[in-house]
């Protein structure tokens, strides 16, 4: 589920690494030290050691255990937060129901990502090689390639799609999401009222222990009933359903929802494309998509399908976005309608649900 990676500019990215774990300090480094563009600054083995630490070194990159004796991650990352909003962190969990329902909590706090702890039964070579498929590229996607200074100049902005001119109301709302998407979902969901008259369908980039959980927290926060998806129920106005992790989720016909596990796309399954591909098929121009945070390109073609068949797509703004790789690949694409700010976005949906802009069908899109 990971993109290539990246290459960088020469400035290192400095990273602290927090973990009372002498094995997973050692695995941890033994991944990054090879990478020429990450130079880990420091390491602690707890909490307490952590934070004075970051005081002292104002590292790039926080690498942060969750369960740790004393101050555990959850602590240390709002203590964090509370010193300097935007650094970011990544947090190391474990694959089990209370490190994934800790991991949400994290995420939900402002951790930019996670990966999990390798096993202690995969033995070295194995811990080394899955931490490096699953950490760099987060690590990448955080800090993109400096343009070089002879490549310099000033960004040209995205293209917005053409002015409107016919359109009827969108029939379904479909979001895709990844890396900040559990952060993000908490600020646009709870905005949406419980009258809300579309169903609502989200793609967010999870192992299945977590969307379970993300679905579970989200429902204590919103106003409209939140679930995992599951097959052979229905879409339903009041209703948000996240696709299960490991599966990707397809809208069908009579609003039924289809799980199934084909081959992931762009890295992904659940994949945005599969869902938003669906949706277009089904609804033709009477679909809004939205676009938030997330590393990758997955949901471009998706959305270009639902461009083509007539219906509108926002997107979040780079700003406010831990990544814009998802919703910027579909900006720079000429896909979106509008480019928004996360915040401004509830508005934007409820305004285009009640009042839509019209948005004409687009048969040529470019690639």
């Amino acid at each position: 589920m990971t993109p290539p990676l990246q290459p960088r500019s020469s400035r290192k990215i400095r990273v602290l690494h927090i973990d009372d774990s002498a094995v997973m300090r050692s695995l941890l480094r033994m991944v990054l030290e090879p990478q020429p563009s990450i130079e880990i600054a420091a390491t602690a083995s707890s909490g307490q050691e952590g934070l004075a630490t970051f005081e002292r070194i104002r590292p790039d990159l926080v690498l942060l255990d969750i369960e740790m004796p004393g101050m555990d991650g959850l602590e240390v990352l709002s203590s964090i937060r509370r010193k300097n909003r935007r650094v970011p962190v990544i947090m190391c969990s474990t694959l089990t129901s209370r490190g994934a329902r800790i991991t949400i909590e994290a995420l939900a706090r402002g951790a930019a990502d996670y990966v999990t702890k390798p096993g202690a039964q995969n033995g070295l070579r194995q811990g080394v090689e899955t931490l490096t498929r699953e950490l760099l590229p987060k690590i990448f996607a955080l800090f993109p390639p400096e343009p070089r200074p002879s490549a310099m100049r000033a960004p040209e902005p995205p293209r917005l799609s053409p002015p409107p001119s016919a359109a009827q109301p969108p029939k379904i709302l479909v979001i895709g999401v990844s890396t900040g998407g559990p952060a993000a979902l908490e600020v646009l969901l709870p905005k949406i009222p419980a009258n809300f008259p579309l169903p609502i369908l989200i793609v967010q980039h999870m192992p299945r222990l977590f969307t379970s959980l993300l679905a579970e927290r989200l429902n204590g926060l919103c106003p409209l009933r939140v679930r995992e998806a599951a097959p052979d129920t229905r879409a339903e106005p009041g209703c948000i359903d996240i696709a299960r992790g490991d599966w990707h989720l397809e809208l069908v016909r009579d609003m039924h929802l289809r799980l199934n596990q084909n081959e992931p796309e762009n890295f992904c399954r659940p994949s945005v494309d599969v869902l938003f591909r669906s949706a277009a098929a089904l609804f033709a121009g009477r679909v809004l998509g939205v676009m938030l945070t997330g590393m990758g390109s997955d949901g471009l073609q998706g959305s270009r399908a639902i461009r083509s068949a007539g219906g509108v797509i926002l997107a979040q703004d780079a700003a406010t976005s831990v990544v814009w790789g998802m919703p910027g690949s579909v900006a720079n694409a000429g896909l979106a309608n509008k480019i928004l700010a996360l915040d401004a976005l509830p508005a934007e949906i409820l305004r285009i649900v009640s009042n839509p802009v019209p948005h004409p069908r687009v048969e040529a899109l470019a690639p």
